[in-house]
């Protein structure tokens, strides 16, 4: 009779032990889908609309010198990755979009940021259509824009003395580009 009844409490601790580990699982789970939905909307630059962009010097795929300054005008900037997935799904439309910006090629700068020799695909892709510069994670283009995920899209405009100030950061690549301004 002792020995039914030290099973039953030992089987009692386990079903006690099984659900506080199954209550700890449920809680991780919340958390991790609470994360996941946050992680799920489009990423913001750091870098708001009203705000000057940060002095850079580059030198695009063309060998032409890119500093503010060369900028003029309303221009569409993008930063894409190779190893990005949502910005092989963007680069397209980006180039689409860009294509049918009335400002042409020097309204549009790409920059595309990868620390390989991985960049040939989007550059071959956005050449036709923008100014192209290739750097790595931390490159001065980058920095200055405060670009720390990808794709990123803004607009920038000329203001005096040859800063950038960004007019916009929720670039939508549905809206044909000779309605958007």
């Amino acid at each position: 009779m002792s020995f039914l009844i030290a099973l039953t409490v030992f089987v009692g601790l386990l079903c006690t032990l099984d659900l506080v580990l199954t209550l700890g699982v449920i809680k991780r789970l919340r958390e991790h889908t609470a994360l996941l939905a946050k992680g799920s909307q489009p990423a913001r630059p750091a870098i708001q609309v009203g705000e000057s962009v940060g002095r850079f010097m580059a030198t695009t795929v063309d060998g032409a010198p890119l500093e503010p300054g060369s900028l003029h005008g309303e221009t569409l900037v993008g930063f894409f990755s190779p190893t990005c997935r949502p910005c092989q799904e963007k680069l397209p439309q980006f180039a689409a979009y860009a294509a049918a910006r009335s400002q042409g090629r020097d309204g549009v700068l790409a920059v595309v940021v990868t620390e390989e020799d991985d960049a040939a695909e989007f550059v071959a892709a956005l050449s036709p259509v923008a100014r192209v510069v290739v750097e790595g994670r931390q490159g001065p283009v980058g920095t200055a824009f405060m670009a720390h995920s990808f794709p990123t899209m803004l607009t920038v405009e000329s203001a005096d003395e040859g800063t950038l100030v960004v007019t916009d950061t929720r670039v939508t690549l549905d809206i044909p580009a000779a309605t958007s301004v």
